[in-house]
């Protein structure tokens, strides 16, 4: 293992270069994580060693007067010997990071460079460019491997890299991935990536992780709502857990599914207290993952990135596109970057996030620029004909994602596809941004927060359970907030409103519903689904001025249970809203909020008026 991917790495190197990494080969601590379960075997330790000790073996007869090459052995004098010692102890310092990178690294996609040794002579006290490693800057010439060298080597020097202000990198199509590790300022600099013709959609371009090895723990079982663990890590961590044998999130509609297994993710502190509530009960857990939590922050700062749109072609299904910045890394900012999408044609197929961040926690996305994609058609599950989810930032078994002053343009363009989607998360907070959509598919928990933002026309979705606030905020959704139908319009807890107001469809004249939620009791999303038990409203103004004839004034709920009869069978049985209070909520129009348009229901609501 270890030596085949040393000489796939390494390729036919000179020999008296394997004899220089003999010393990092004795070192303990390398030798303790190359031969850890699923890292490598003694016998190709054994091997790897071998050939350096007989390199050394070598170099050393060369030292009394000959050296190794091209299979033969020919005198040198002495000034020629030392410039070339000199020579190779320069060198020997990149191979040795390169082994070591190499034998502790993780792949972060297909064709992930670790390190190389770079063209040149790089200074260790300043950040590190990407011209050091052959980067031309100039918008034409494929720069991503010289980015990806430049990364590695940063990474093996713990040093921040810069890129050049006003350079132009081209990241071409190759399937290379840049791991960085270190504090990055992109600055004014551009790259252009280019997505009409790749090697691997599916690969990453950059991928932000931390270089500290897992955590093995036991957790033998979990209860909902757990708060601490005996199981204690050496640091903090996040975690993890799944049992395959149940599943959850079972979809309905159009993209049905067969549900996802169920899983949790938290931080579990070195005192054994968990941060992020337990979803679920655990008799059996079949998997843990625990990833150390670096106590440094790192930040990925500027750097304006273009896109020109894929343009595959694939007539059934979903093939989400890559391509992108994969964020890996706990305590992790991402400051002051923009994405542009150009080139989109009637044929492409949807990108998974240009920020894609997934299983780790506190990460910040801040004064970032994001573009909506165009929506495609293709055909769904059911044998019909969807629409596909296509995003600039996803979010996935992350706890406490954080956006702030995030913006985007066109945020009531219903071509475009809303520009966020997440999975999995607990905590998640969105402060002064401007979006077309904040959307939580497969769950929410914790507090669902929207604070000083403004939402487009894809608006407000919500599946979870937890505290959802909207405060001072202006929402343009067809409904002021959306419990997404196809995954049972469950939210188990309670929402909160204030100091908001609501422009119904961008301003169309549309029939409002303030929450939009729908579950007839006949599907089985592998979970008990609820309503809010309660909603308060606190000053919202609902500007209802473009209306439809005939209007008679918004509804606070649709029909939520799908106009069953109330006699109808609920094999799964949806539990509805109980109590709304209601404190200074206007309409332009002068019409008065209704409750739904189900009697029974709105028969069943207590309403306590506050003003």
């Amino acid at each position: 293992m270890i030596s085949d991917l040393l000489e796939s790495r390494l390729g036919a190197m000179p020999e008296w270069h394997w004899c220089t990494l003999r010393p990092l080969l004795q070192d303990q601590i390398v030798q303790r994580r190359c031969l850890a379960p699923g890292l490598g075997s003694k016998e190709a330790w054994s091997s790897v060693s071998s050939r350096c000790r007989k390199s050394c073996d070598m170099t050393r007869a060369a030292g009394k007067g000959m050296i190794a090459s091209d299979n033969h052995m020919r005198l040198t004098n002495d000034r020629d010997r030392n410039a070339a010692a000199l020579k190779r102890a320069k060198r020997g310092l990149a191979l040795s990071t390169l082994l070591l990178l190499v034998l502790l690294g993780r792949a972060a996609g297909p064709a992930t460079v670790f390190a190389a040794e770079p063209k040149r002579t790089v200074p260790t006290d300043r950040p590190v460019s990407y011209e050091a490693f052959g980067a031309v800057g100039d918008g034409v010439a494929d720069d991503l491997p010289a980015i990806v060298e430049a990364h590695a080597f940063a990474n093996a020097h713990g040093l921040a890299v810069q890129a050049k202000p006003g350079a132009t990198y081209h990241l071409g199509r190759r399937a290379l991935t840049a791991v960085i590790a270190t504090d990055i300022d992109w600055g004014t600099a551009r790259f252009i990536i280019d997505d009409t013709e790749v090697e691997n959609h599916r690969a990453s371009l950059f991928a932000v992780r931390s270089l500290l090895e897992p955590v093995t723990l036991s957790i033998p079982r979990l209860s909902r709502d757990q708060r601490h663990l005996d199981e204690v890590p050496p640091r903090d961590c996040w975690v993890r857990v799944e049992n395959s044998r149940q599943r959850r999130y079972i979809r309905r509609g159009l993209n049905q599914n067969h549900g996802s297994t169920q899983r949790d993710c938290f931080v579990l502190r070195r005192d054994g207290t968990i941060e992020g509530a337990i979803d679920w009960d655990y008799d059996t857990i079949t998997r843990v993952e625990a990833r150390p939590i670096d106590e440094r922050p790192l930040v990925l700062k500027g750097g304006v990135f273009t896109t020109i749109a894929n343009r595959m072609e694939q007539a059934k299904g979903y093939n989400y596109w890559a391509r992108n910045i994969a964020i890996h890394r706990s305590n992790t900012s991402v400051v002051g970057l923009t994405h542009y999408v150009v080139g989109e044609t009637d044929t492409g197929h949807p990108y998974g996030g240009f920020l894609a961040v997934s299983s780790c926690a506190n990460v910040t996305l801040r004064d970032c620029f994001v573009t909506g994609h165009k929506t495609y058609r293709t055909i769904g599950a059911a044998g019909k004909p969807v629409s596909m989810g296509t995003y600039d930032l996803s979010a996935n078994e992350v706890v406490n994602f954080t956006m702030i002053g995030c913006r985007m343009e066109n945020i009531c363009d219903a071509t475009r596809w809303g520009v966020i989607g997440a999975n999995f998360c607990k905590n998640i907070l969105l402060e002064n941004c401007t979006l077309s959509r904040m959307d939580t598919h497969q769950g929410v928990s914790g507090a669902y927060t929207i604070r000083g933002c403004t939402l487009g026309l894809a608006g407000l979705n919500a599946i979870g359970r937890g505290t959802l606030t909207v405060e001072d905020s202006t929402l343009n959704g067809r409904s002021l907030i959306t419990l997404r139908g196809d995954y049972g319009s469950t939210w188990e807890g309670s929402i909160v409103i204030r100091n908001s107001r609501w422009i119904p469809a961008c301003g169309a004249p549309v029939q409002p519903y303030l929450l939009s939620a729908s579950n007839d009791g006949q599907h089985d999303f592998g979970y008990p689904c609820f309503m809010p038990r309660e909603i308060s409203i606190d000053s919202l103004t609902i500007d209802d001025r473009q209306h439809p004839k005939d209007y008679s004034g918004p509804y606070l709920f649709t029909d939520p249970d799908g106009a069953m009869s109330s006699t109808g069978a609920r094999p799964f049985p949806y539990r509805l809203t109980e109590r709304v209070s209601l404190r200074n909520l206007t309409t332009t129009s002068g019409q008065k909020p209704r409750l739904s348009p189900d009697p029974a229901f709105a028969a069943s609501l207590q309403v306590i008026e506050l003003n």
